[in-house]
């Protein structure tokens, strides 16, 4: 990866829709060699995916919670049946496995307290292997999903 795929890597991160026209413009490419670029990022995994960033607020999601669970243990079955678990929960939008304590962070999406509350009595307060849940309540979101520096 050279300073080229570097230039196309961090414009697409803040503006996602441009035409493949203004990004070669933007990182001094012809089209061609710049959609050839695009292609190549994309085939290597580099590029994963394409999204549109919506505010949770405006689809009543703005109420954010990060919860911290800690397991009964780390074998494979309890590791495995928690995380099967988690990701079937669409109101968790993000799962990270951590080192140390706690084992997991989860990032909770909802419309207000009262779900949250639901949503702790009938879904992670029994996700399998769990020992200990732990929330804290995000009073305003800096930096969300910033761009990777490059």
């Amino acid at each position: 990866m050279d300073a080229t795929d570097r230039a196309i890597l961090g414009l697409l991160q803040v503006e996602g829709r441009l035409s493949n026209l203004e990004l070669a413009e933007r990182v001094r490419l012809t089209p061609s060699p710049c959609l050839r670029r695009v292609r190549n990022l994309e085939e290597s995994g580099v590029i994963t995916g394409y999204r549109a960033v919506v505010d949770p607020a405006a689809v009543g999601r703005g109420f954010q919670v990060l919860a911290y669970v800690e397991l009964e243990g780390q074998d494979a079955e309890t590791v495995t049946a928690f995380e099967a678990a988690v990701m079937k929960i669409d109101d968790v939008i993000e799962c990270l496995r951590m080192f140390g304590r706690p084992d997991y962070v989860l990032r909770v999406a909802v419309p207000d307290m009262d779900a949250y509350s639901q949503l702790c009595l009938e879904k992670l307060g029994r996700l399998p292997g769990l020992d200990k849940l732990t929330s804290q309540i995000a009073m305003k979101a800096l930096k969300p999903g910033g761009a990777l520096p490059l």
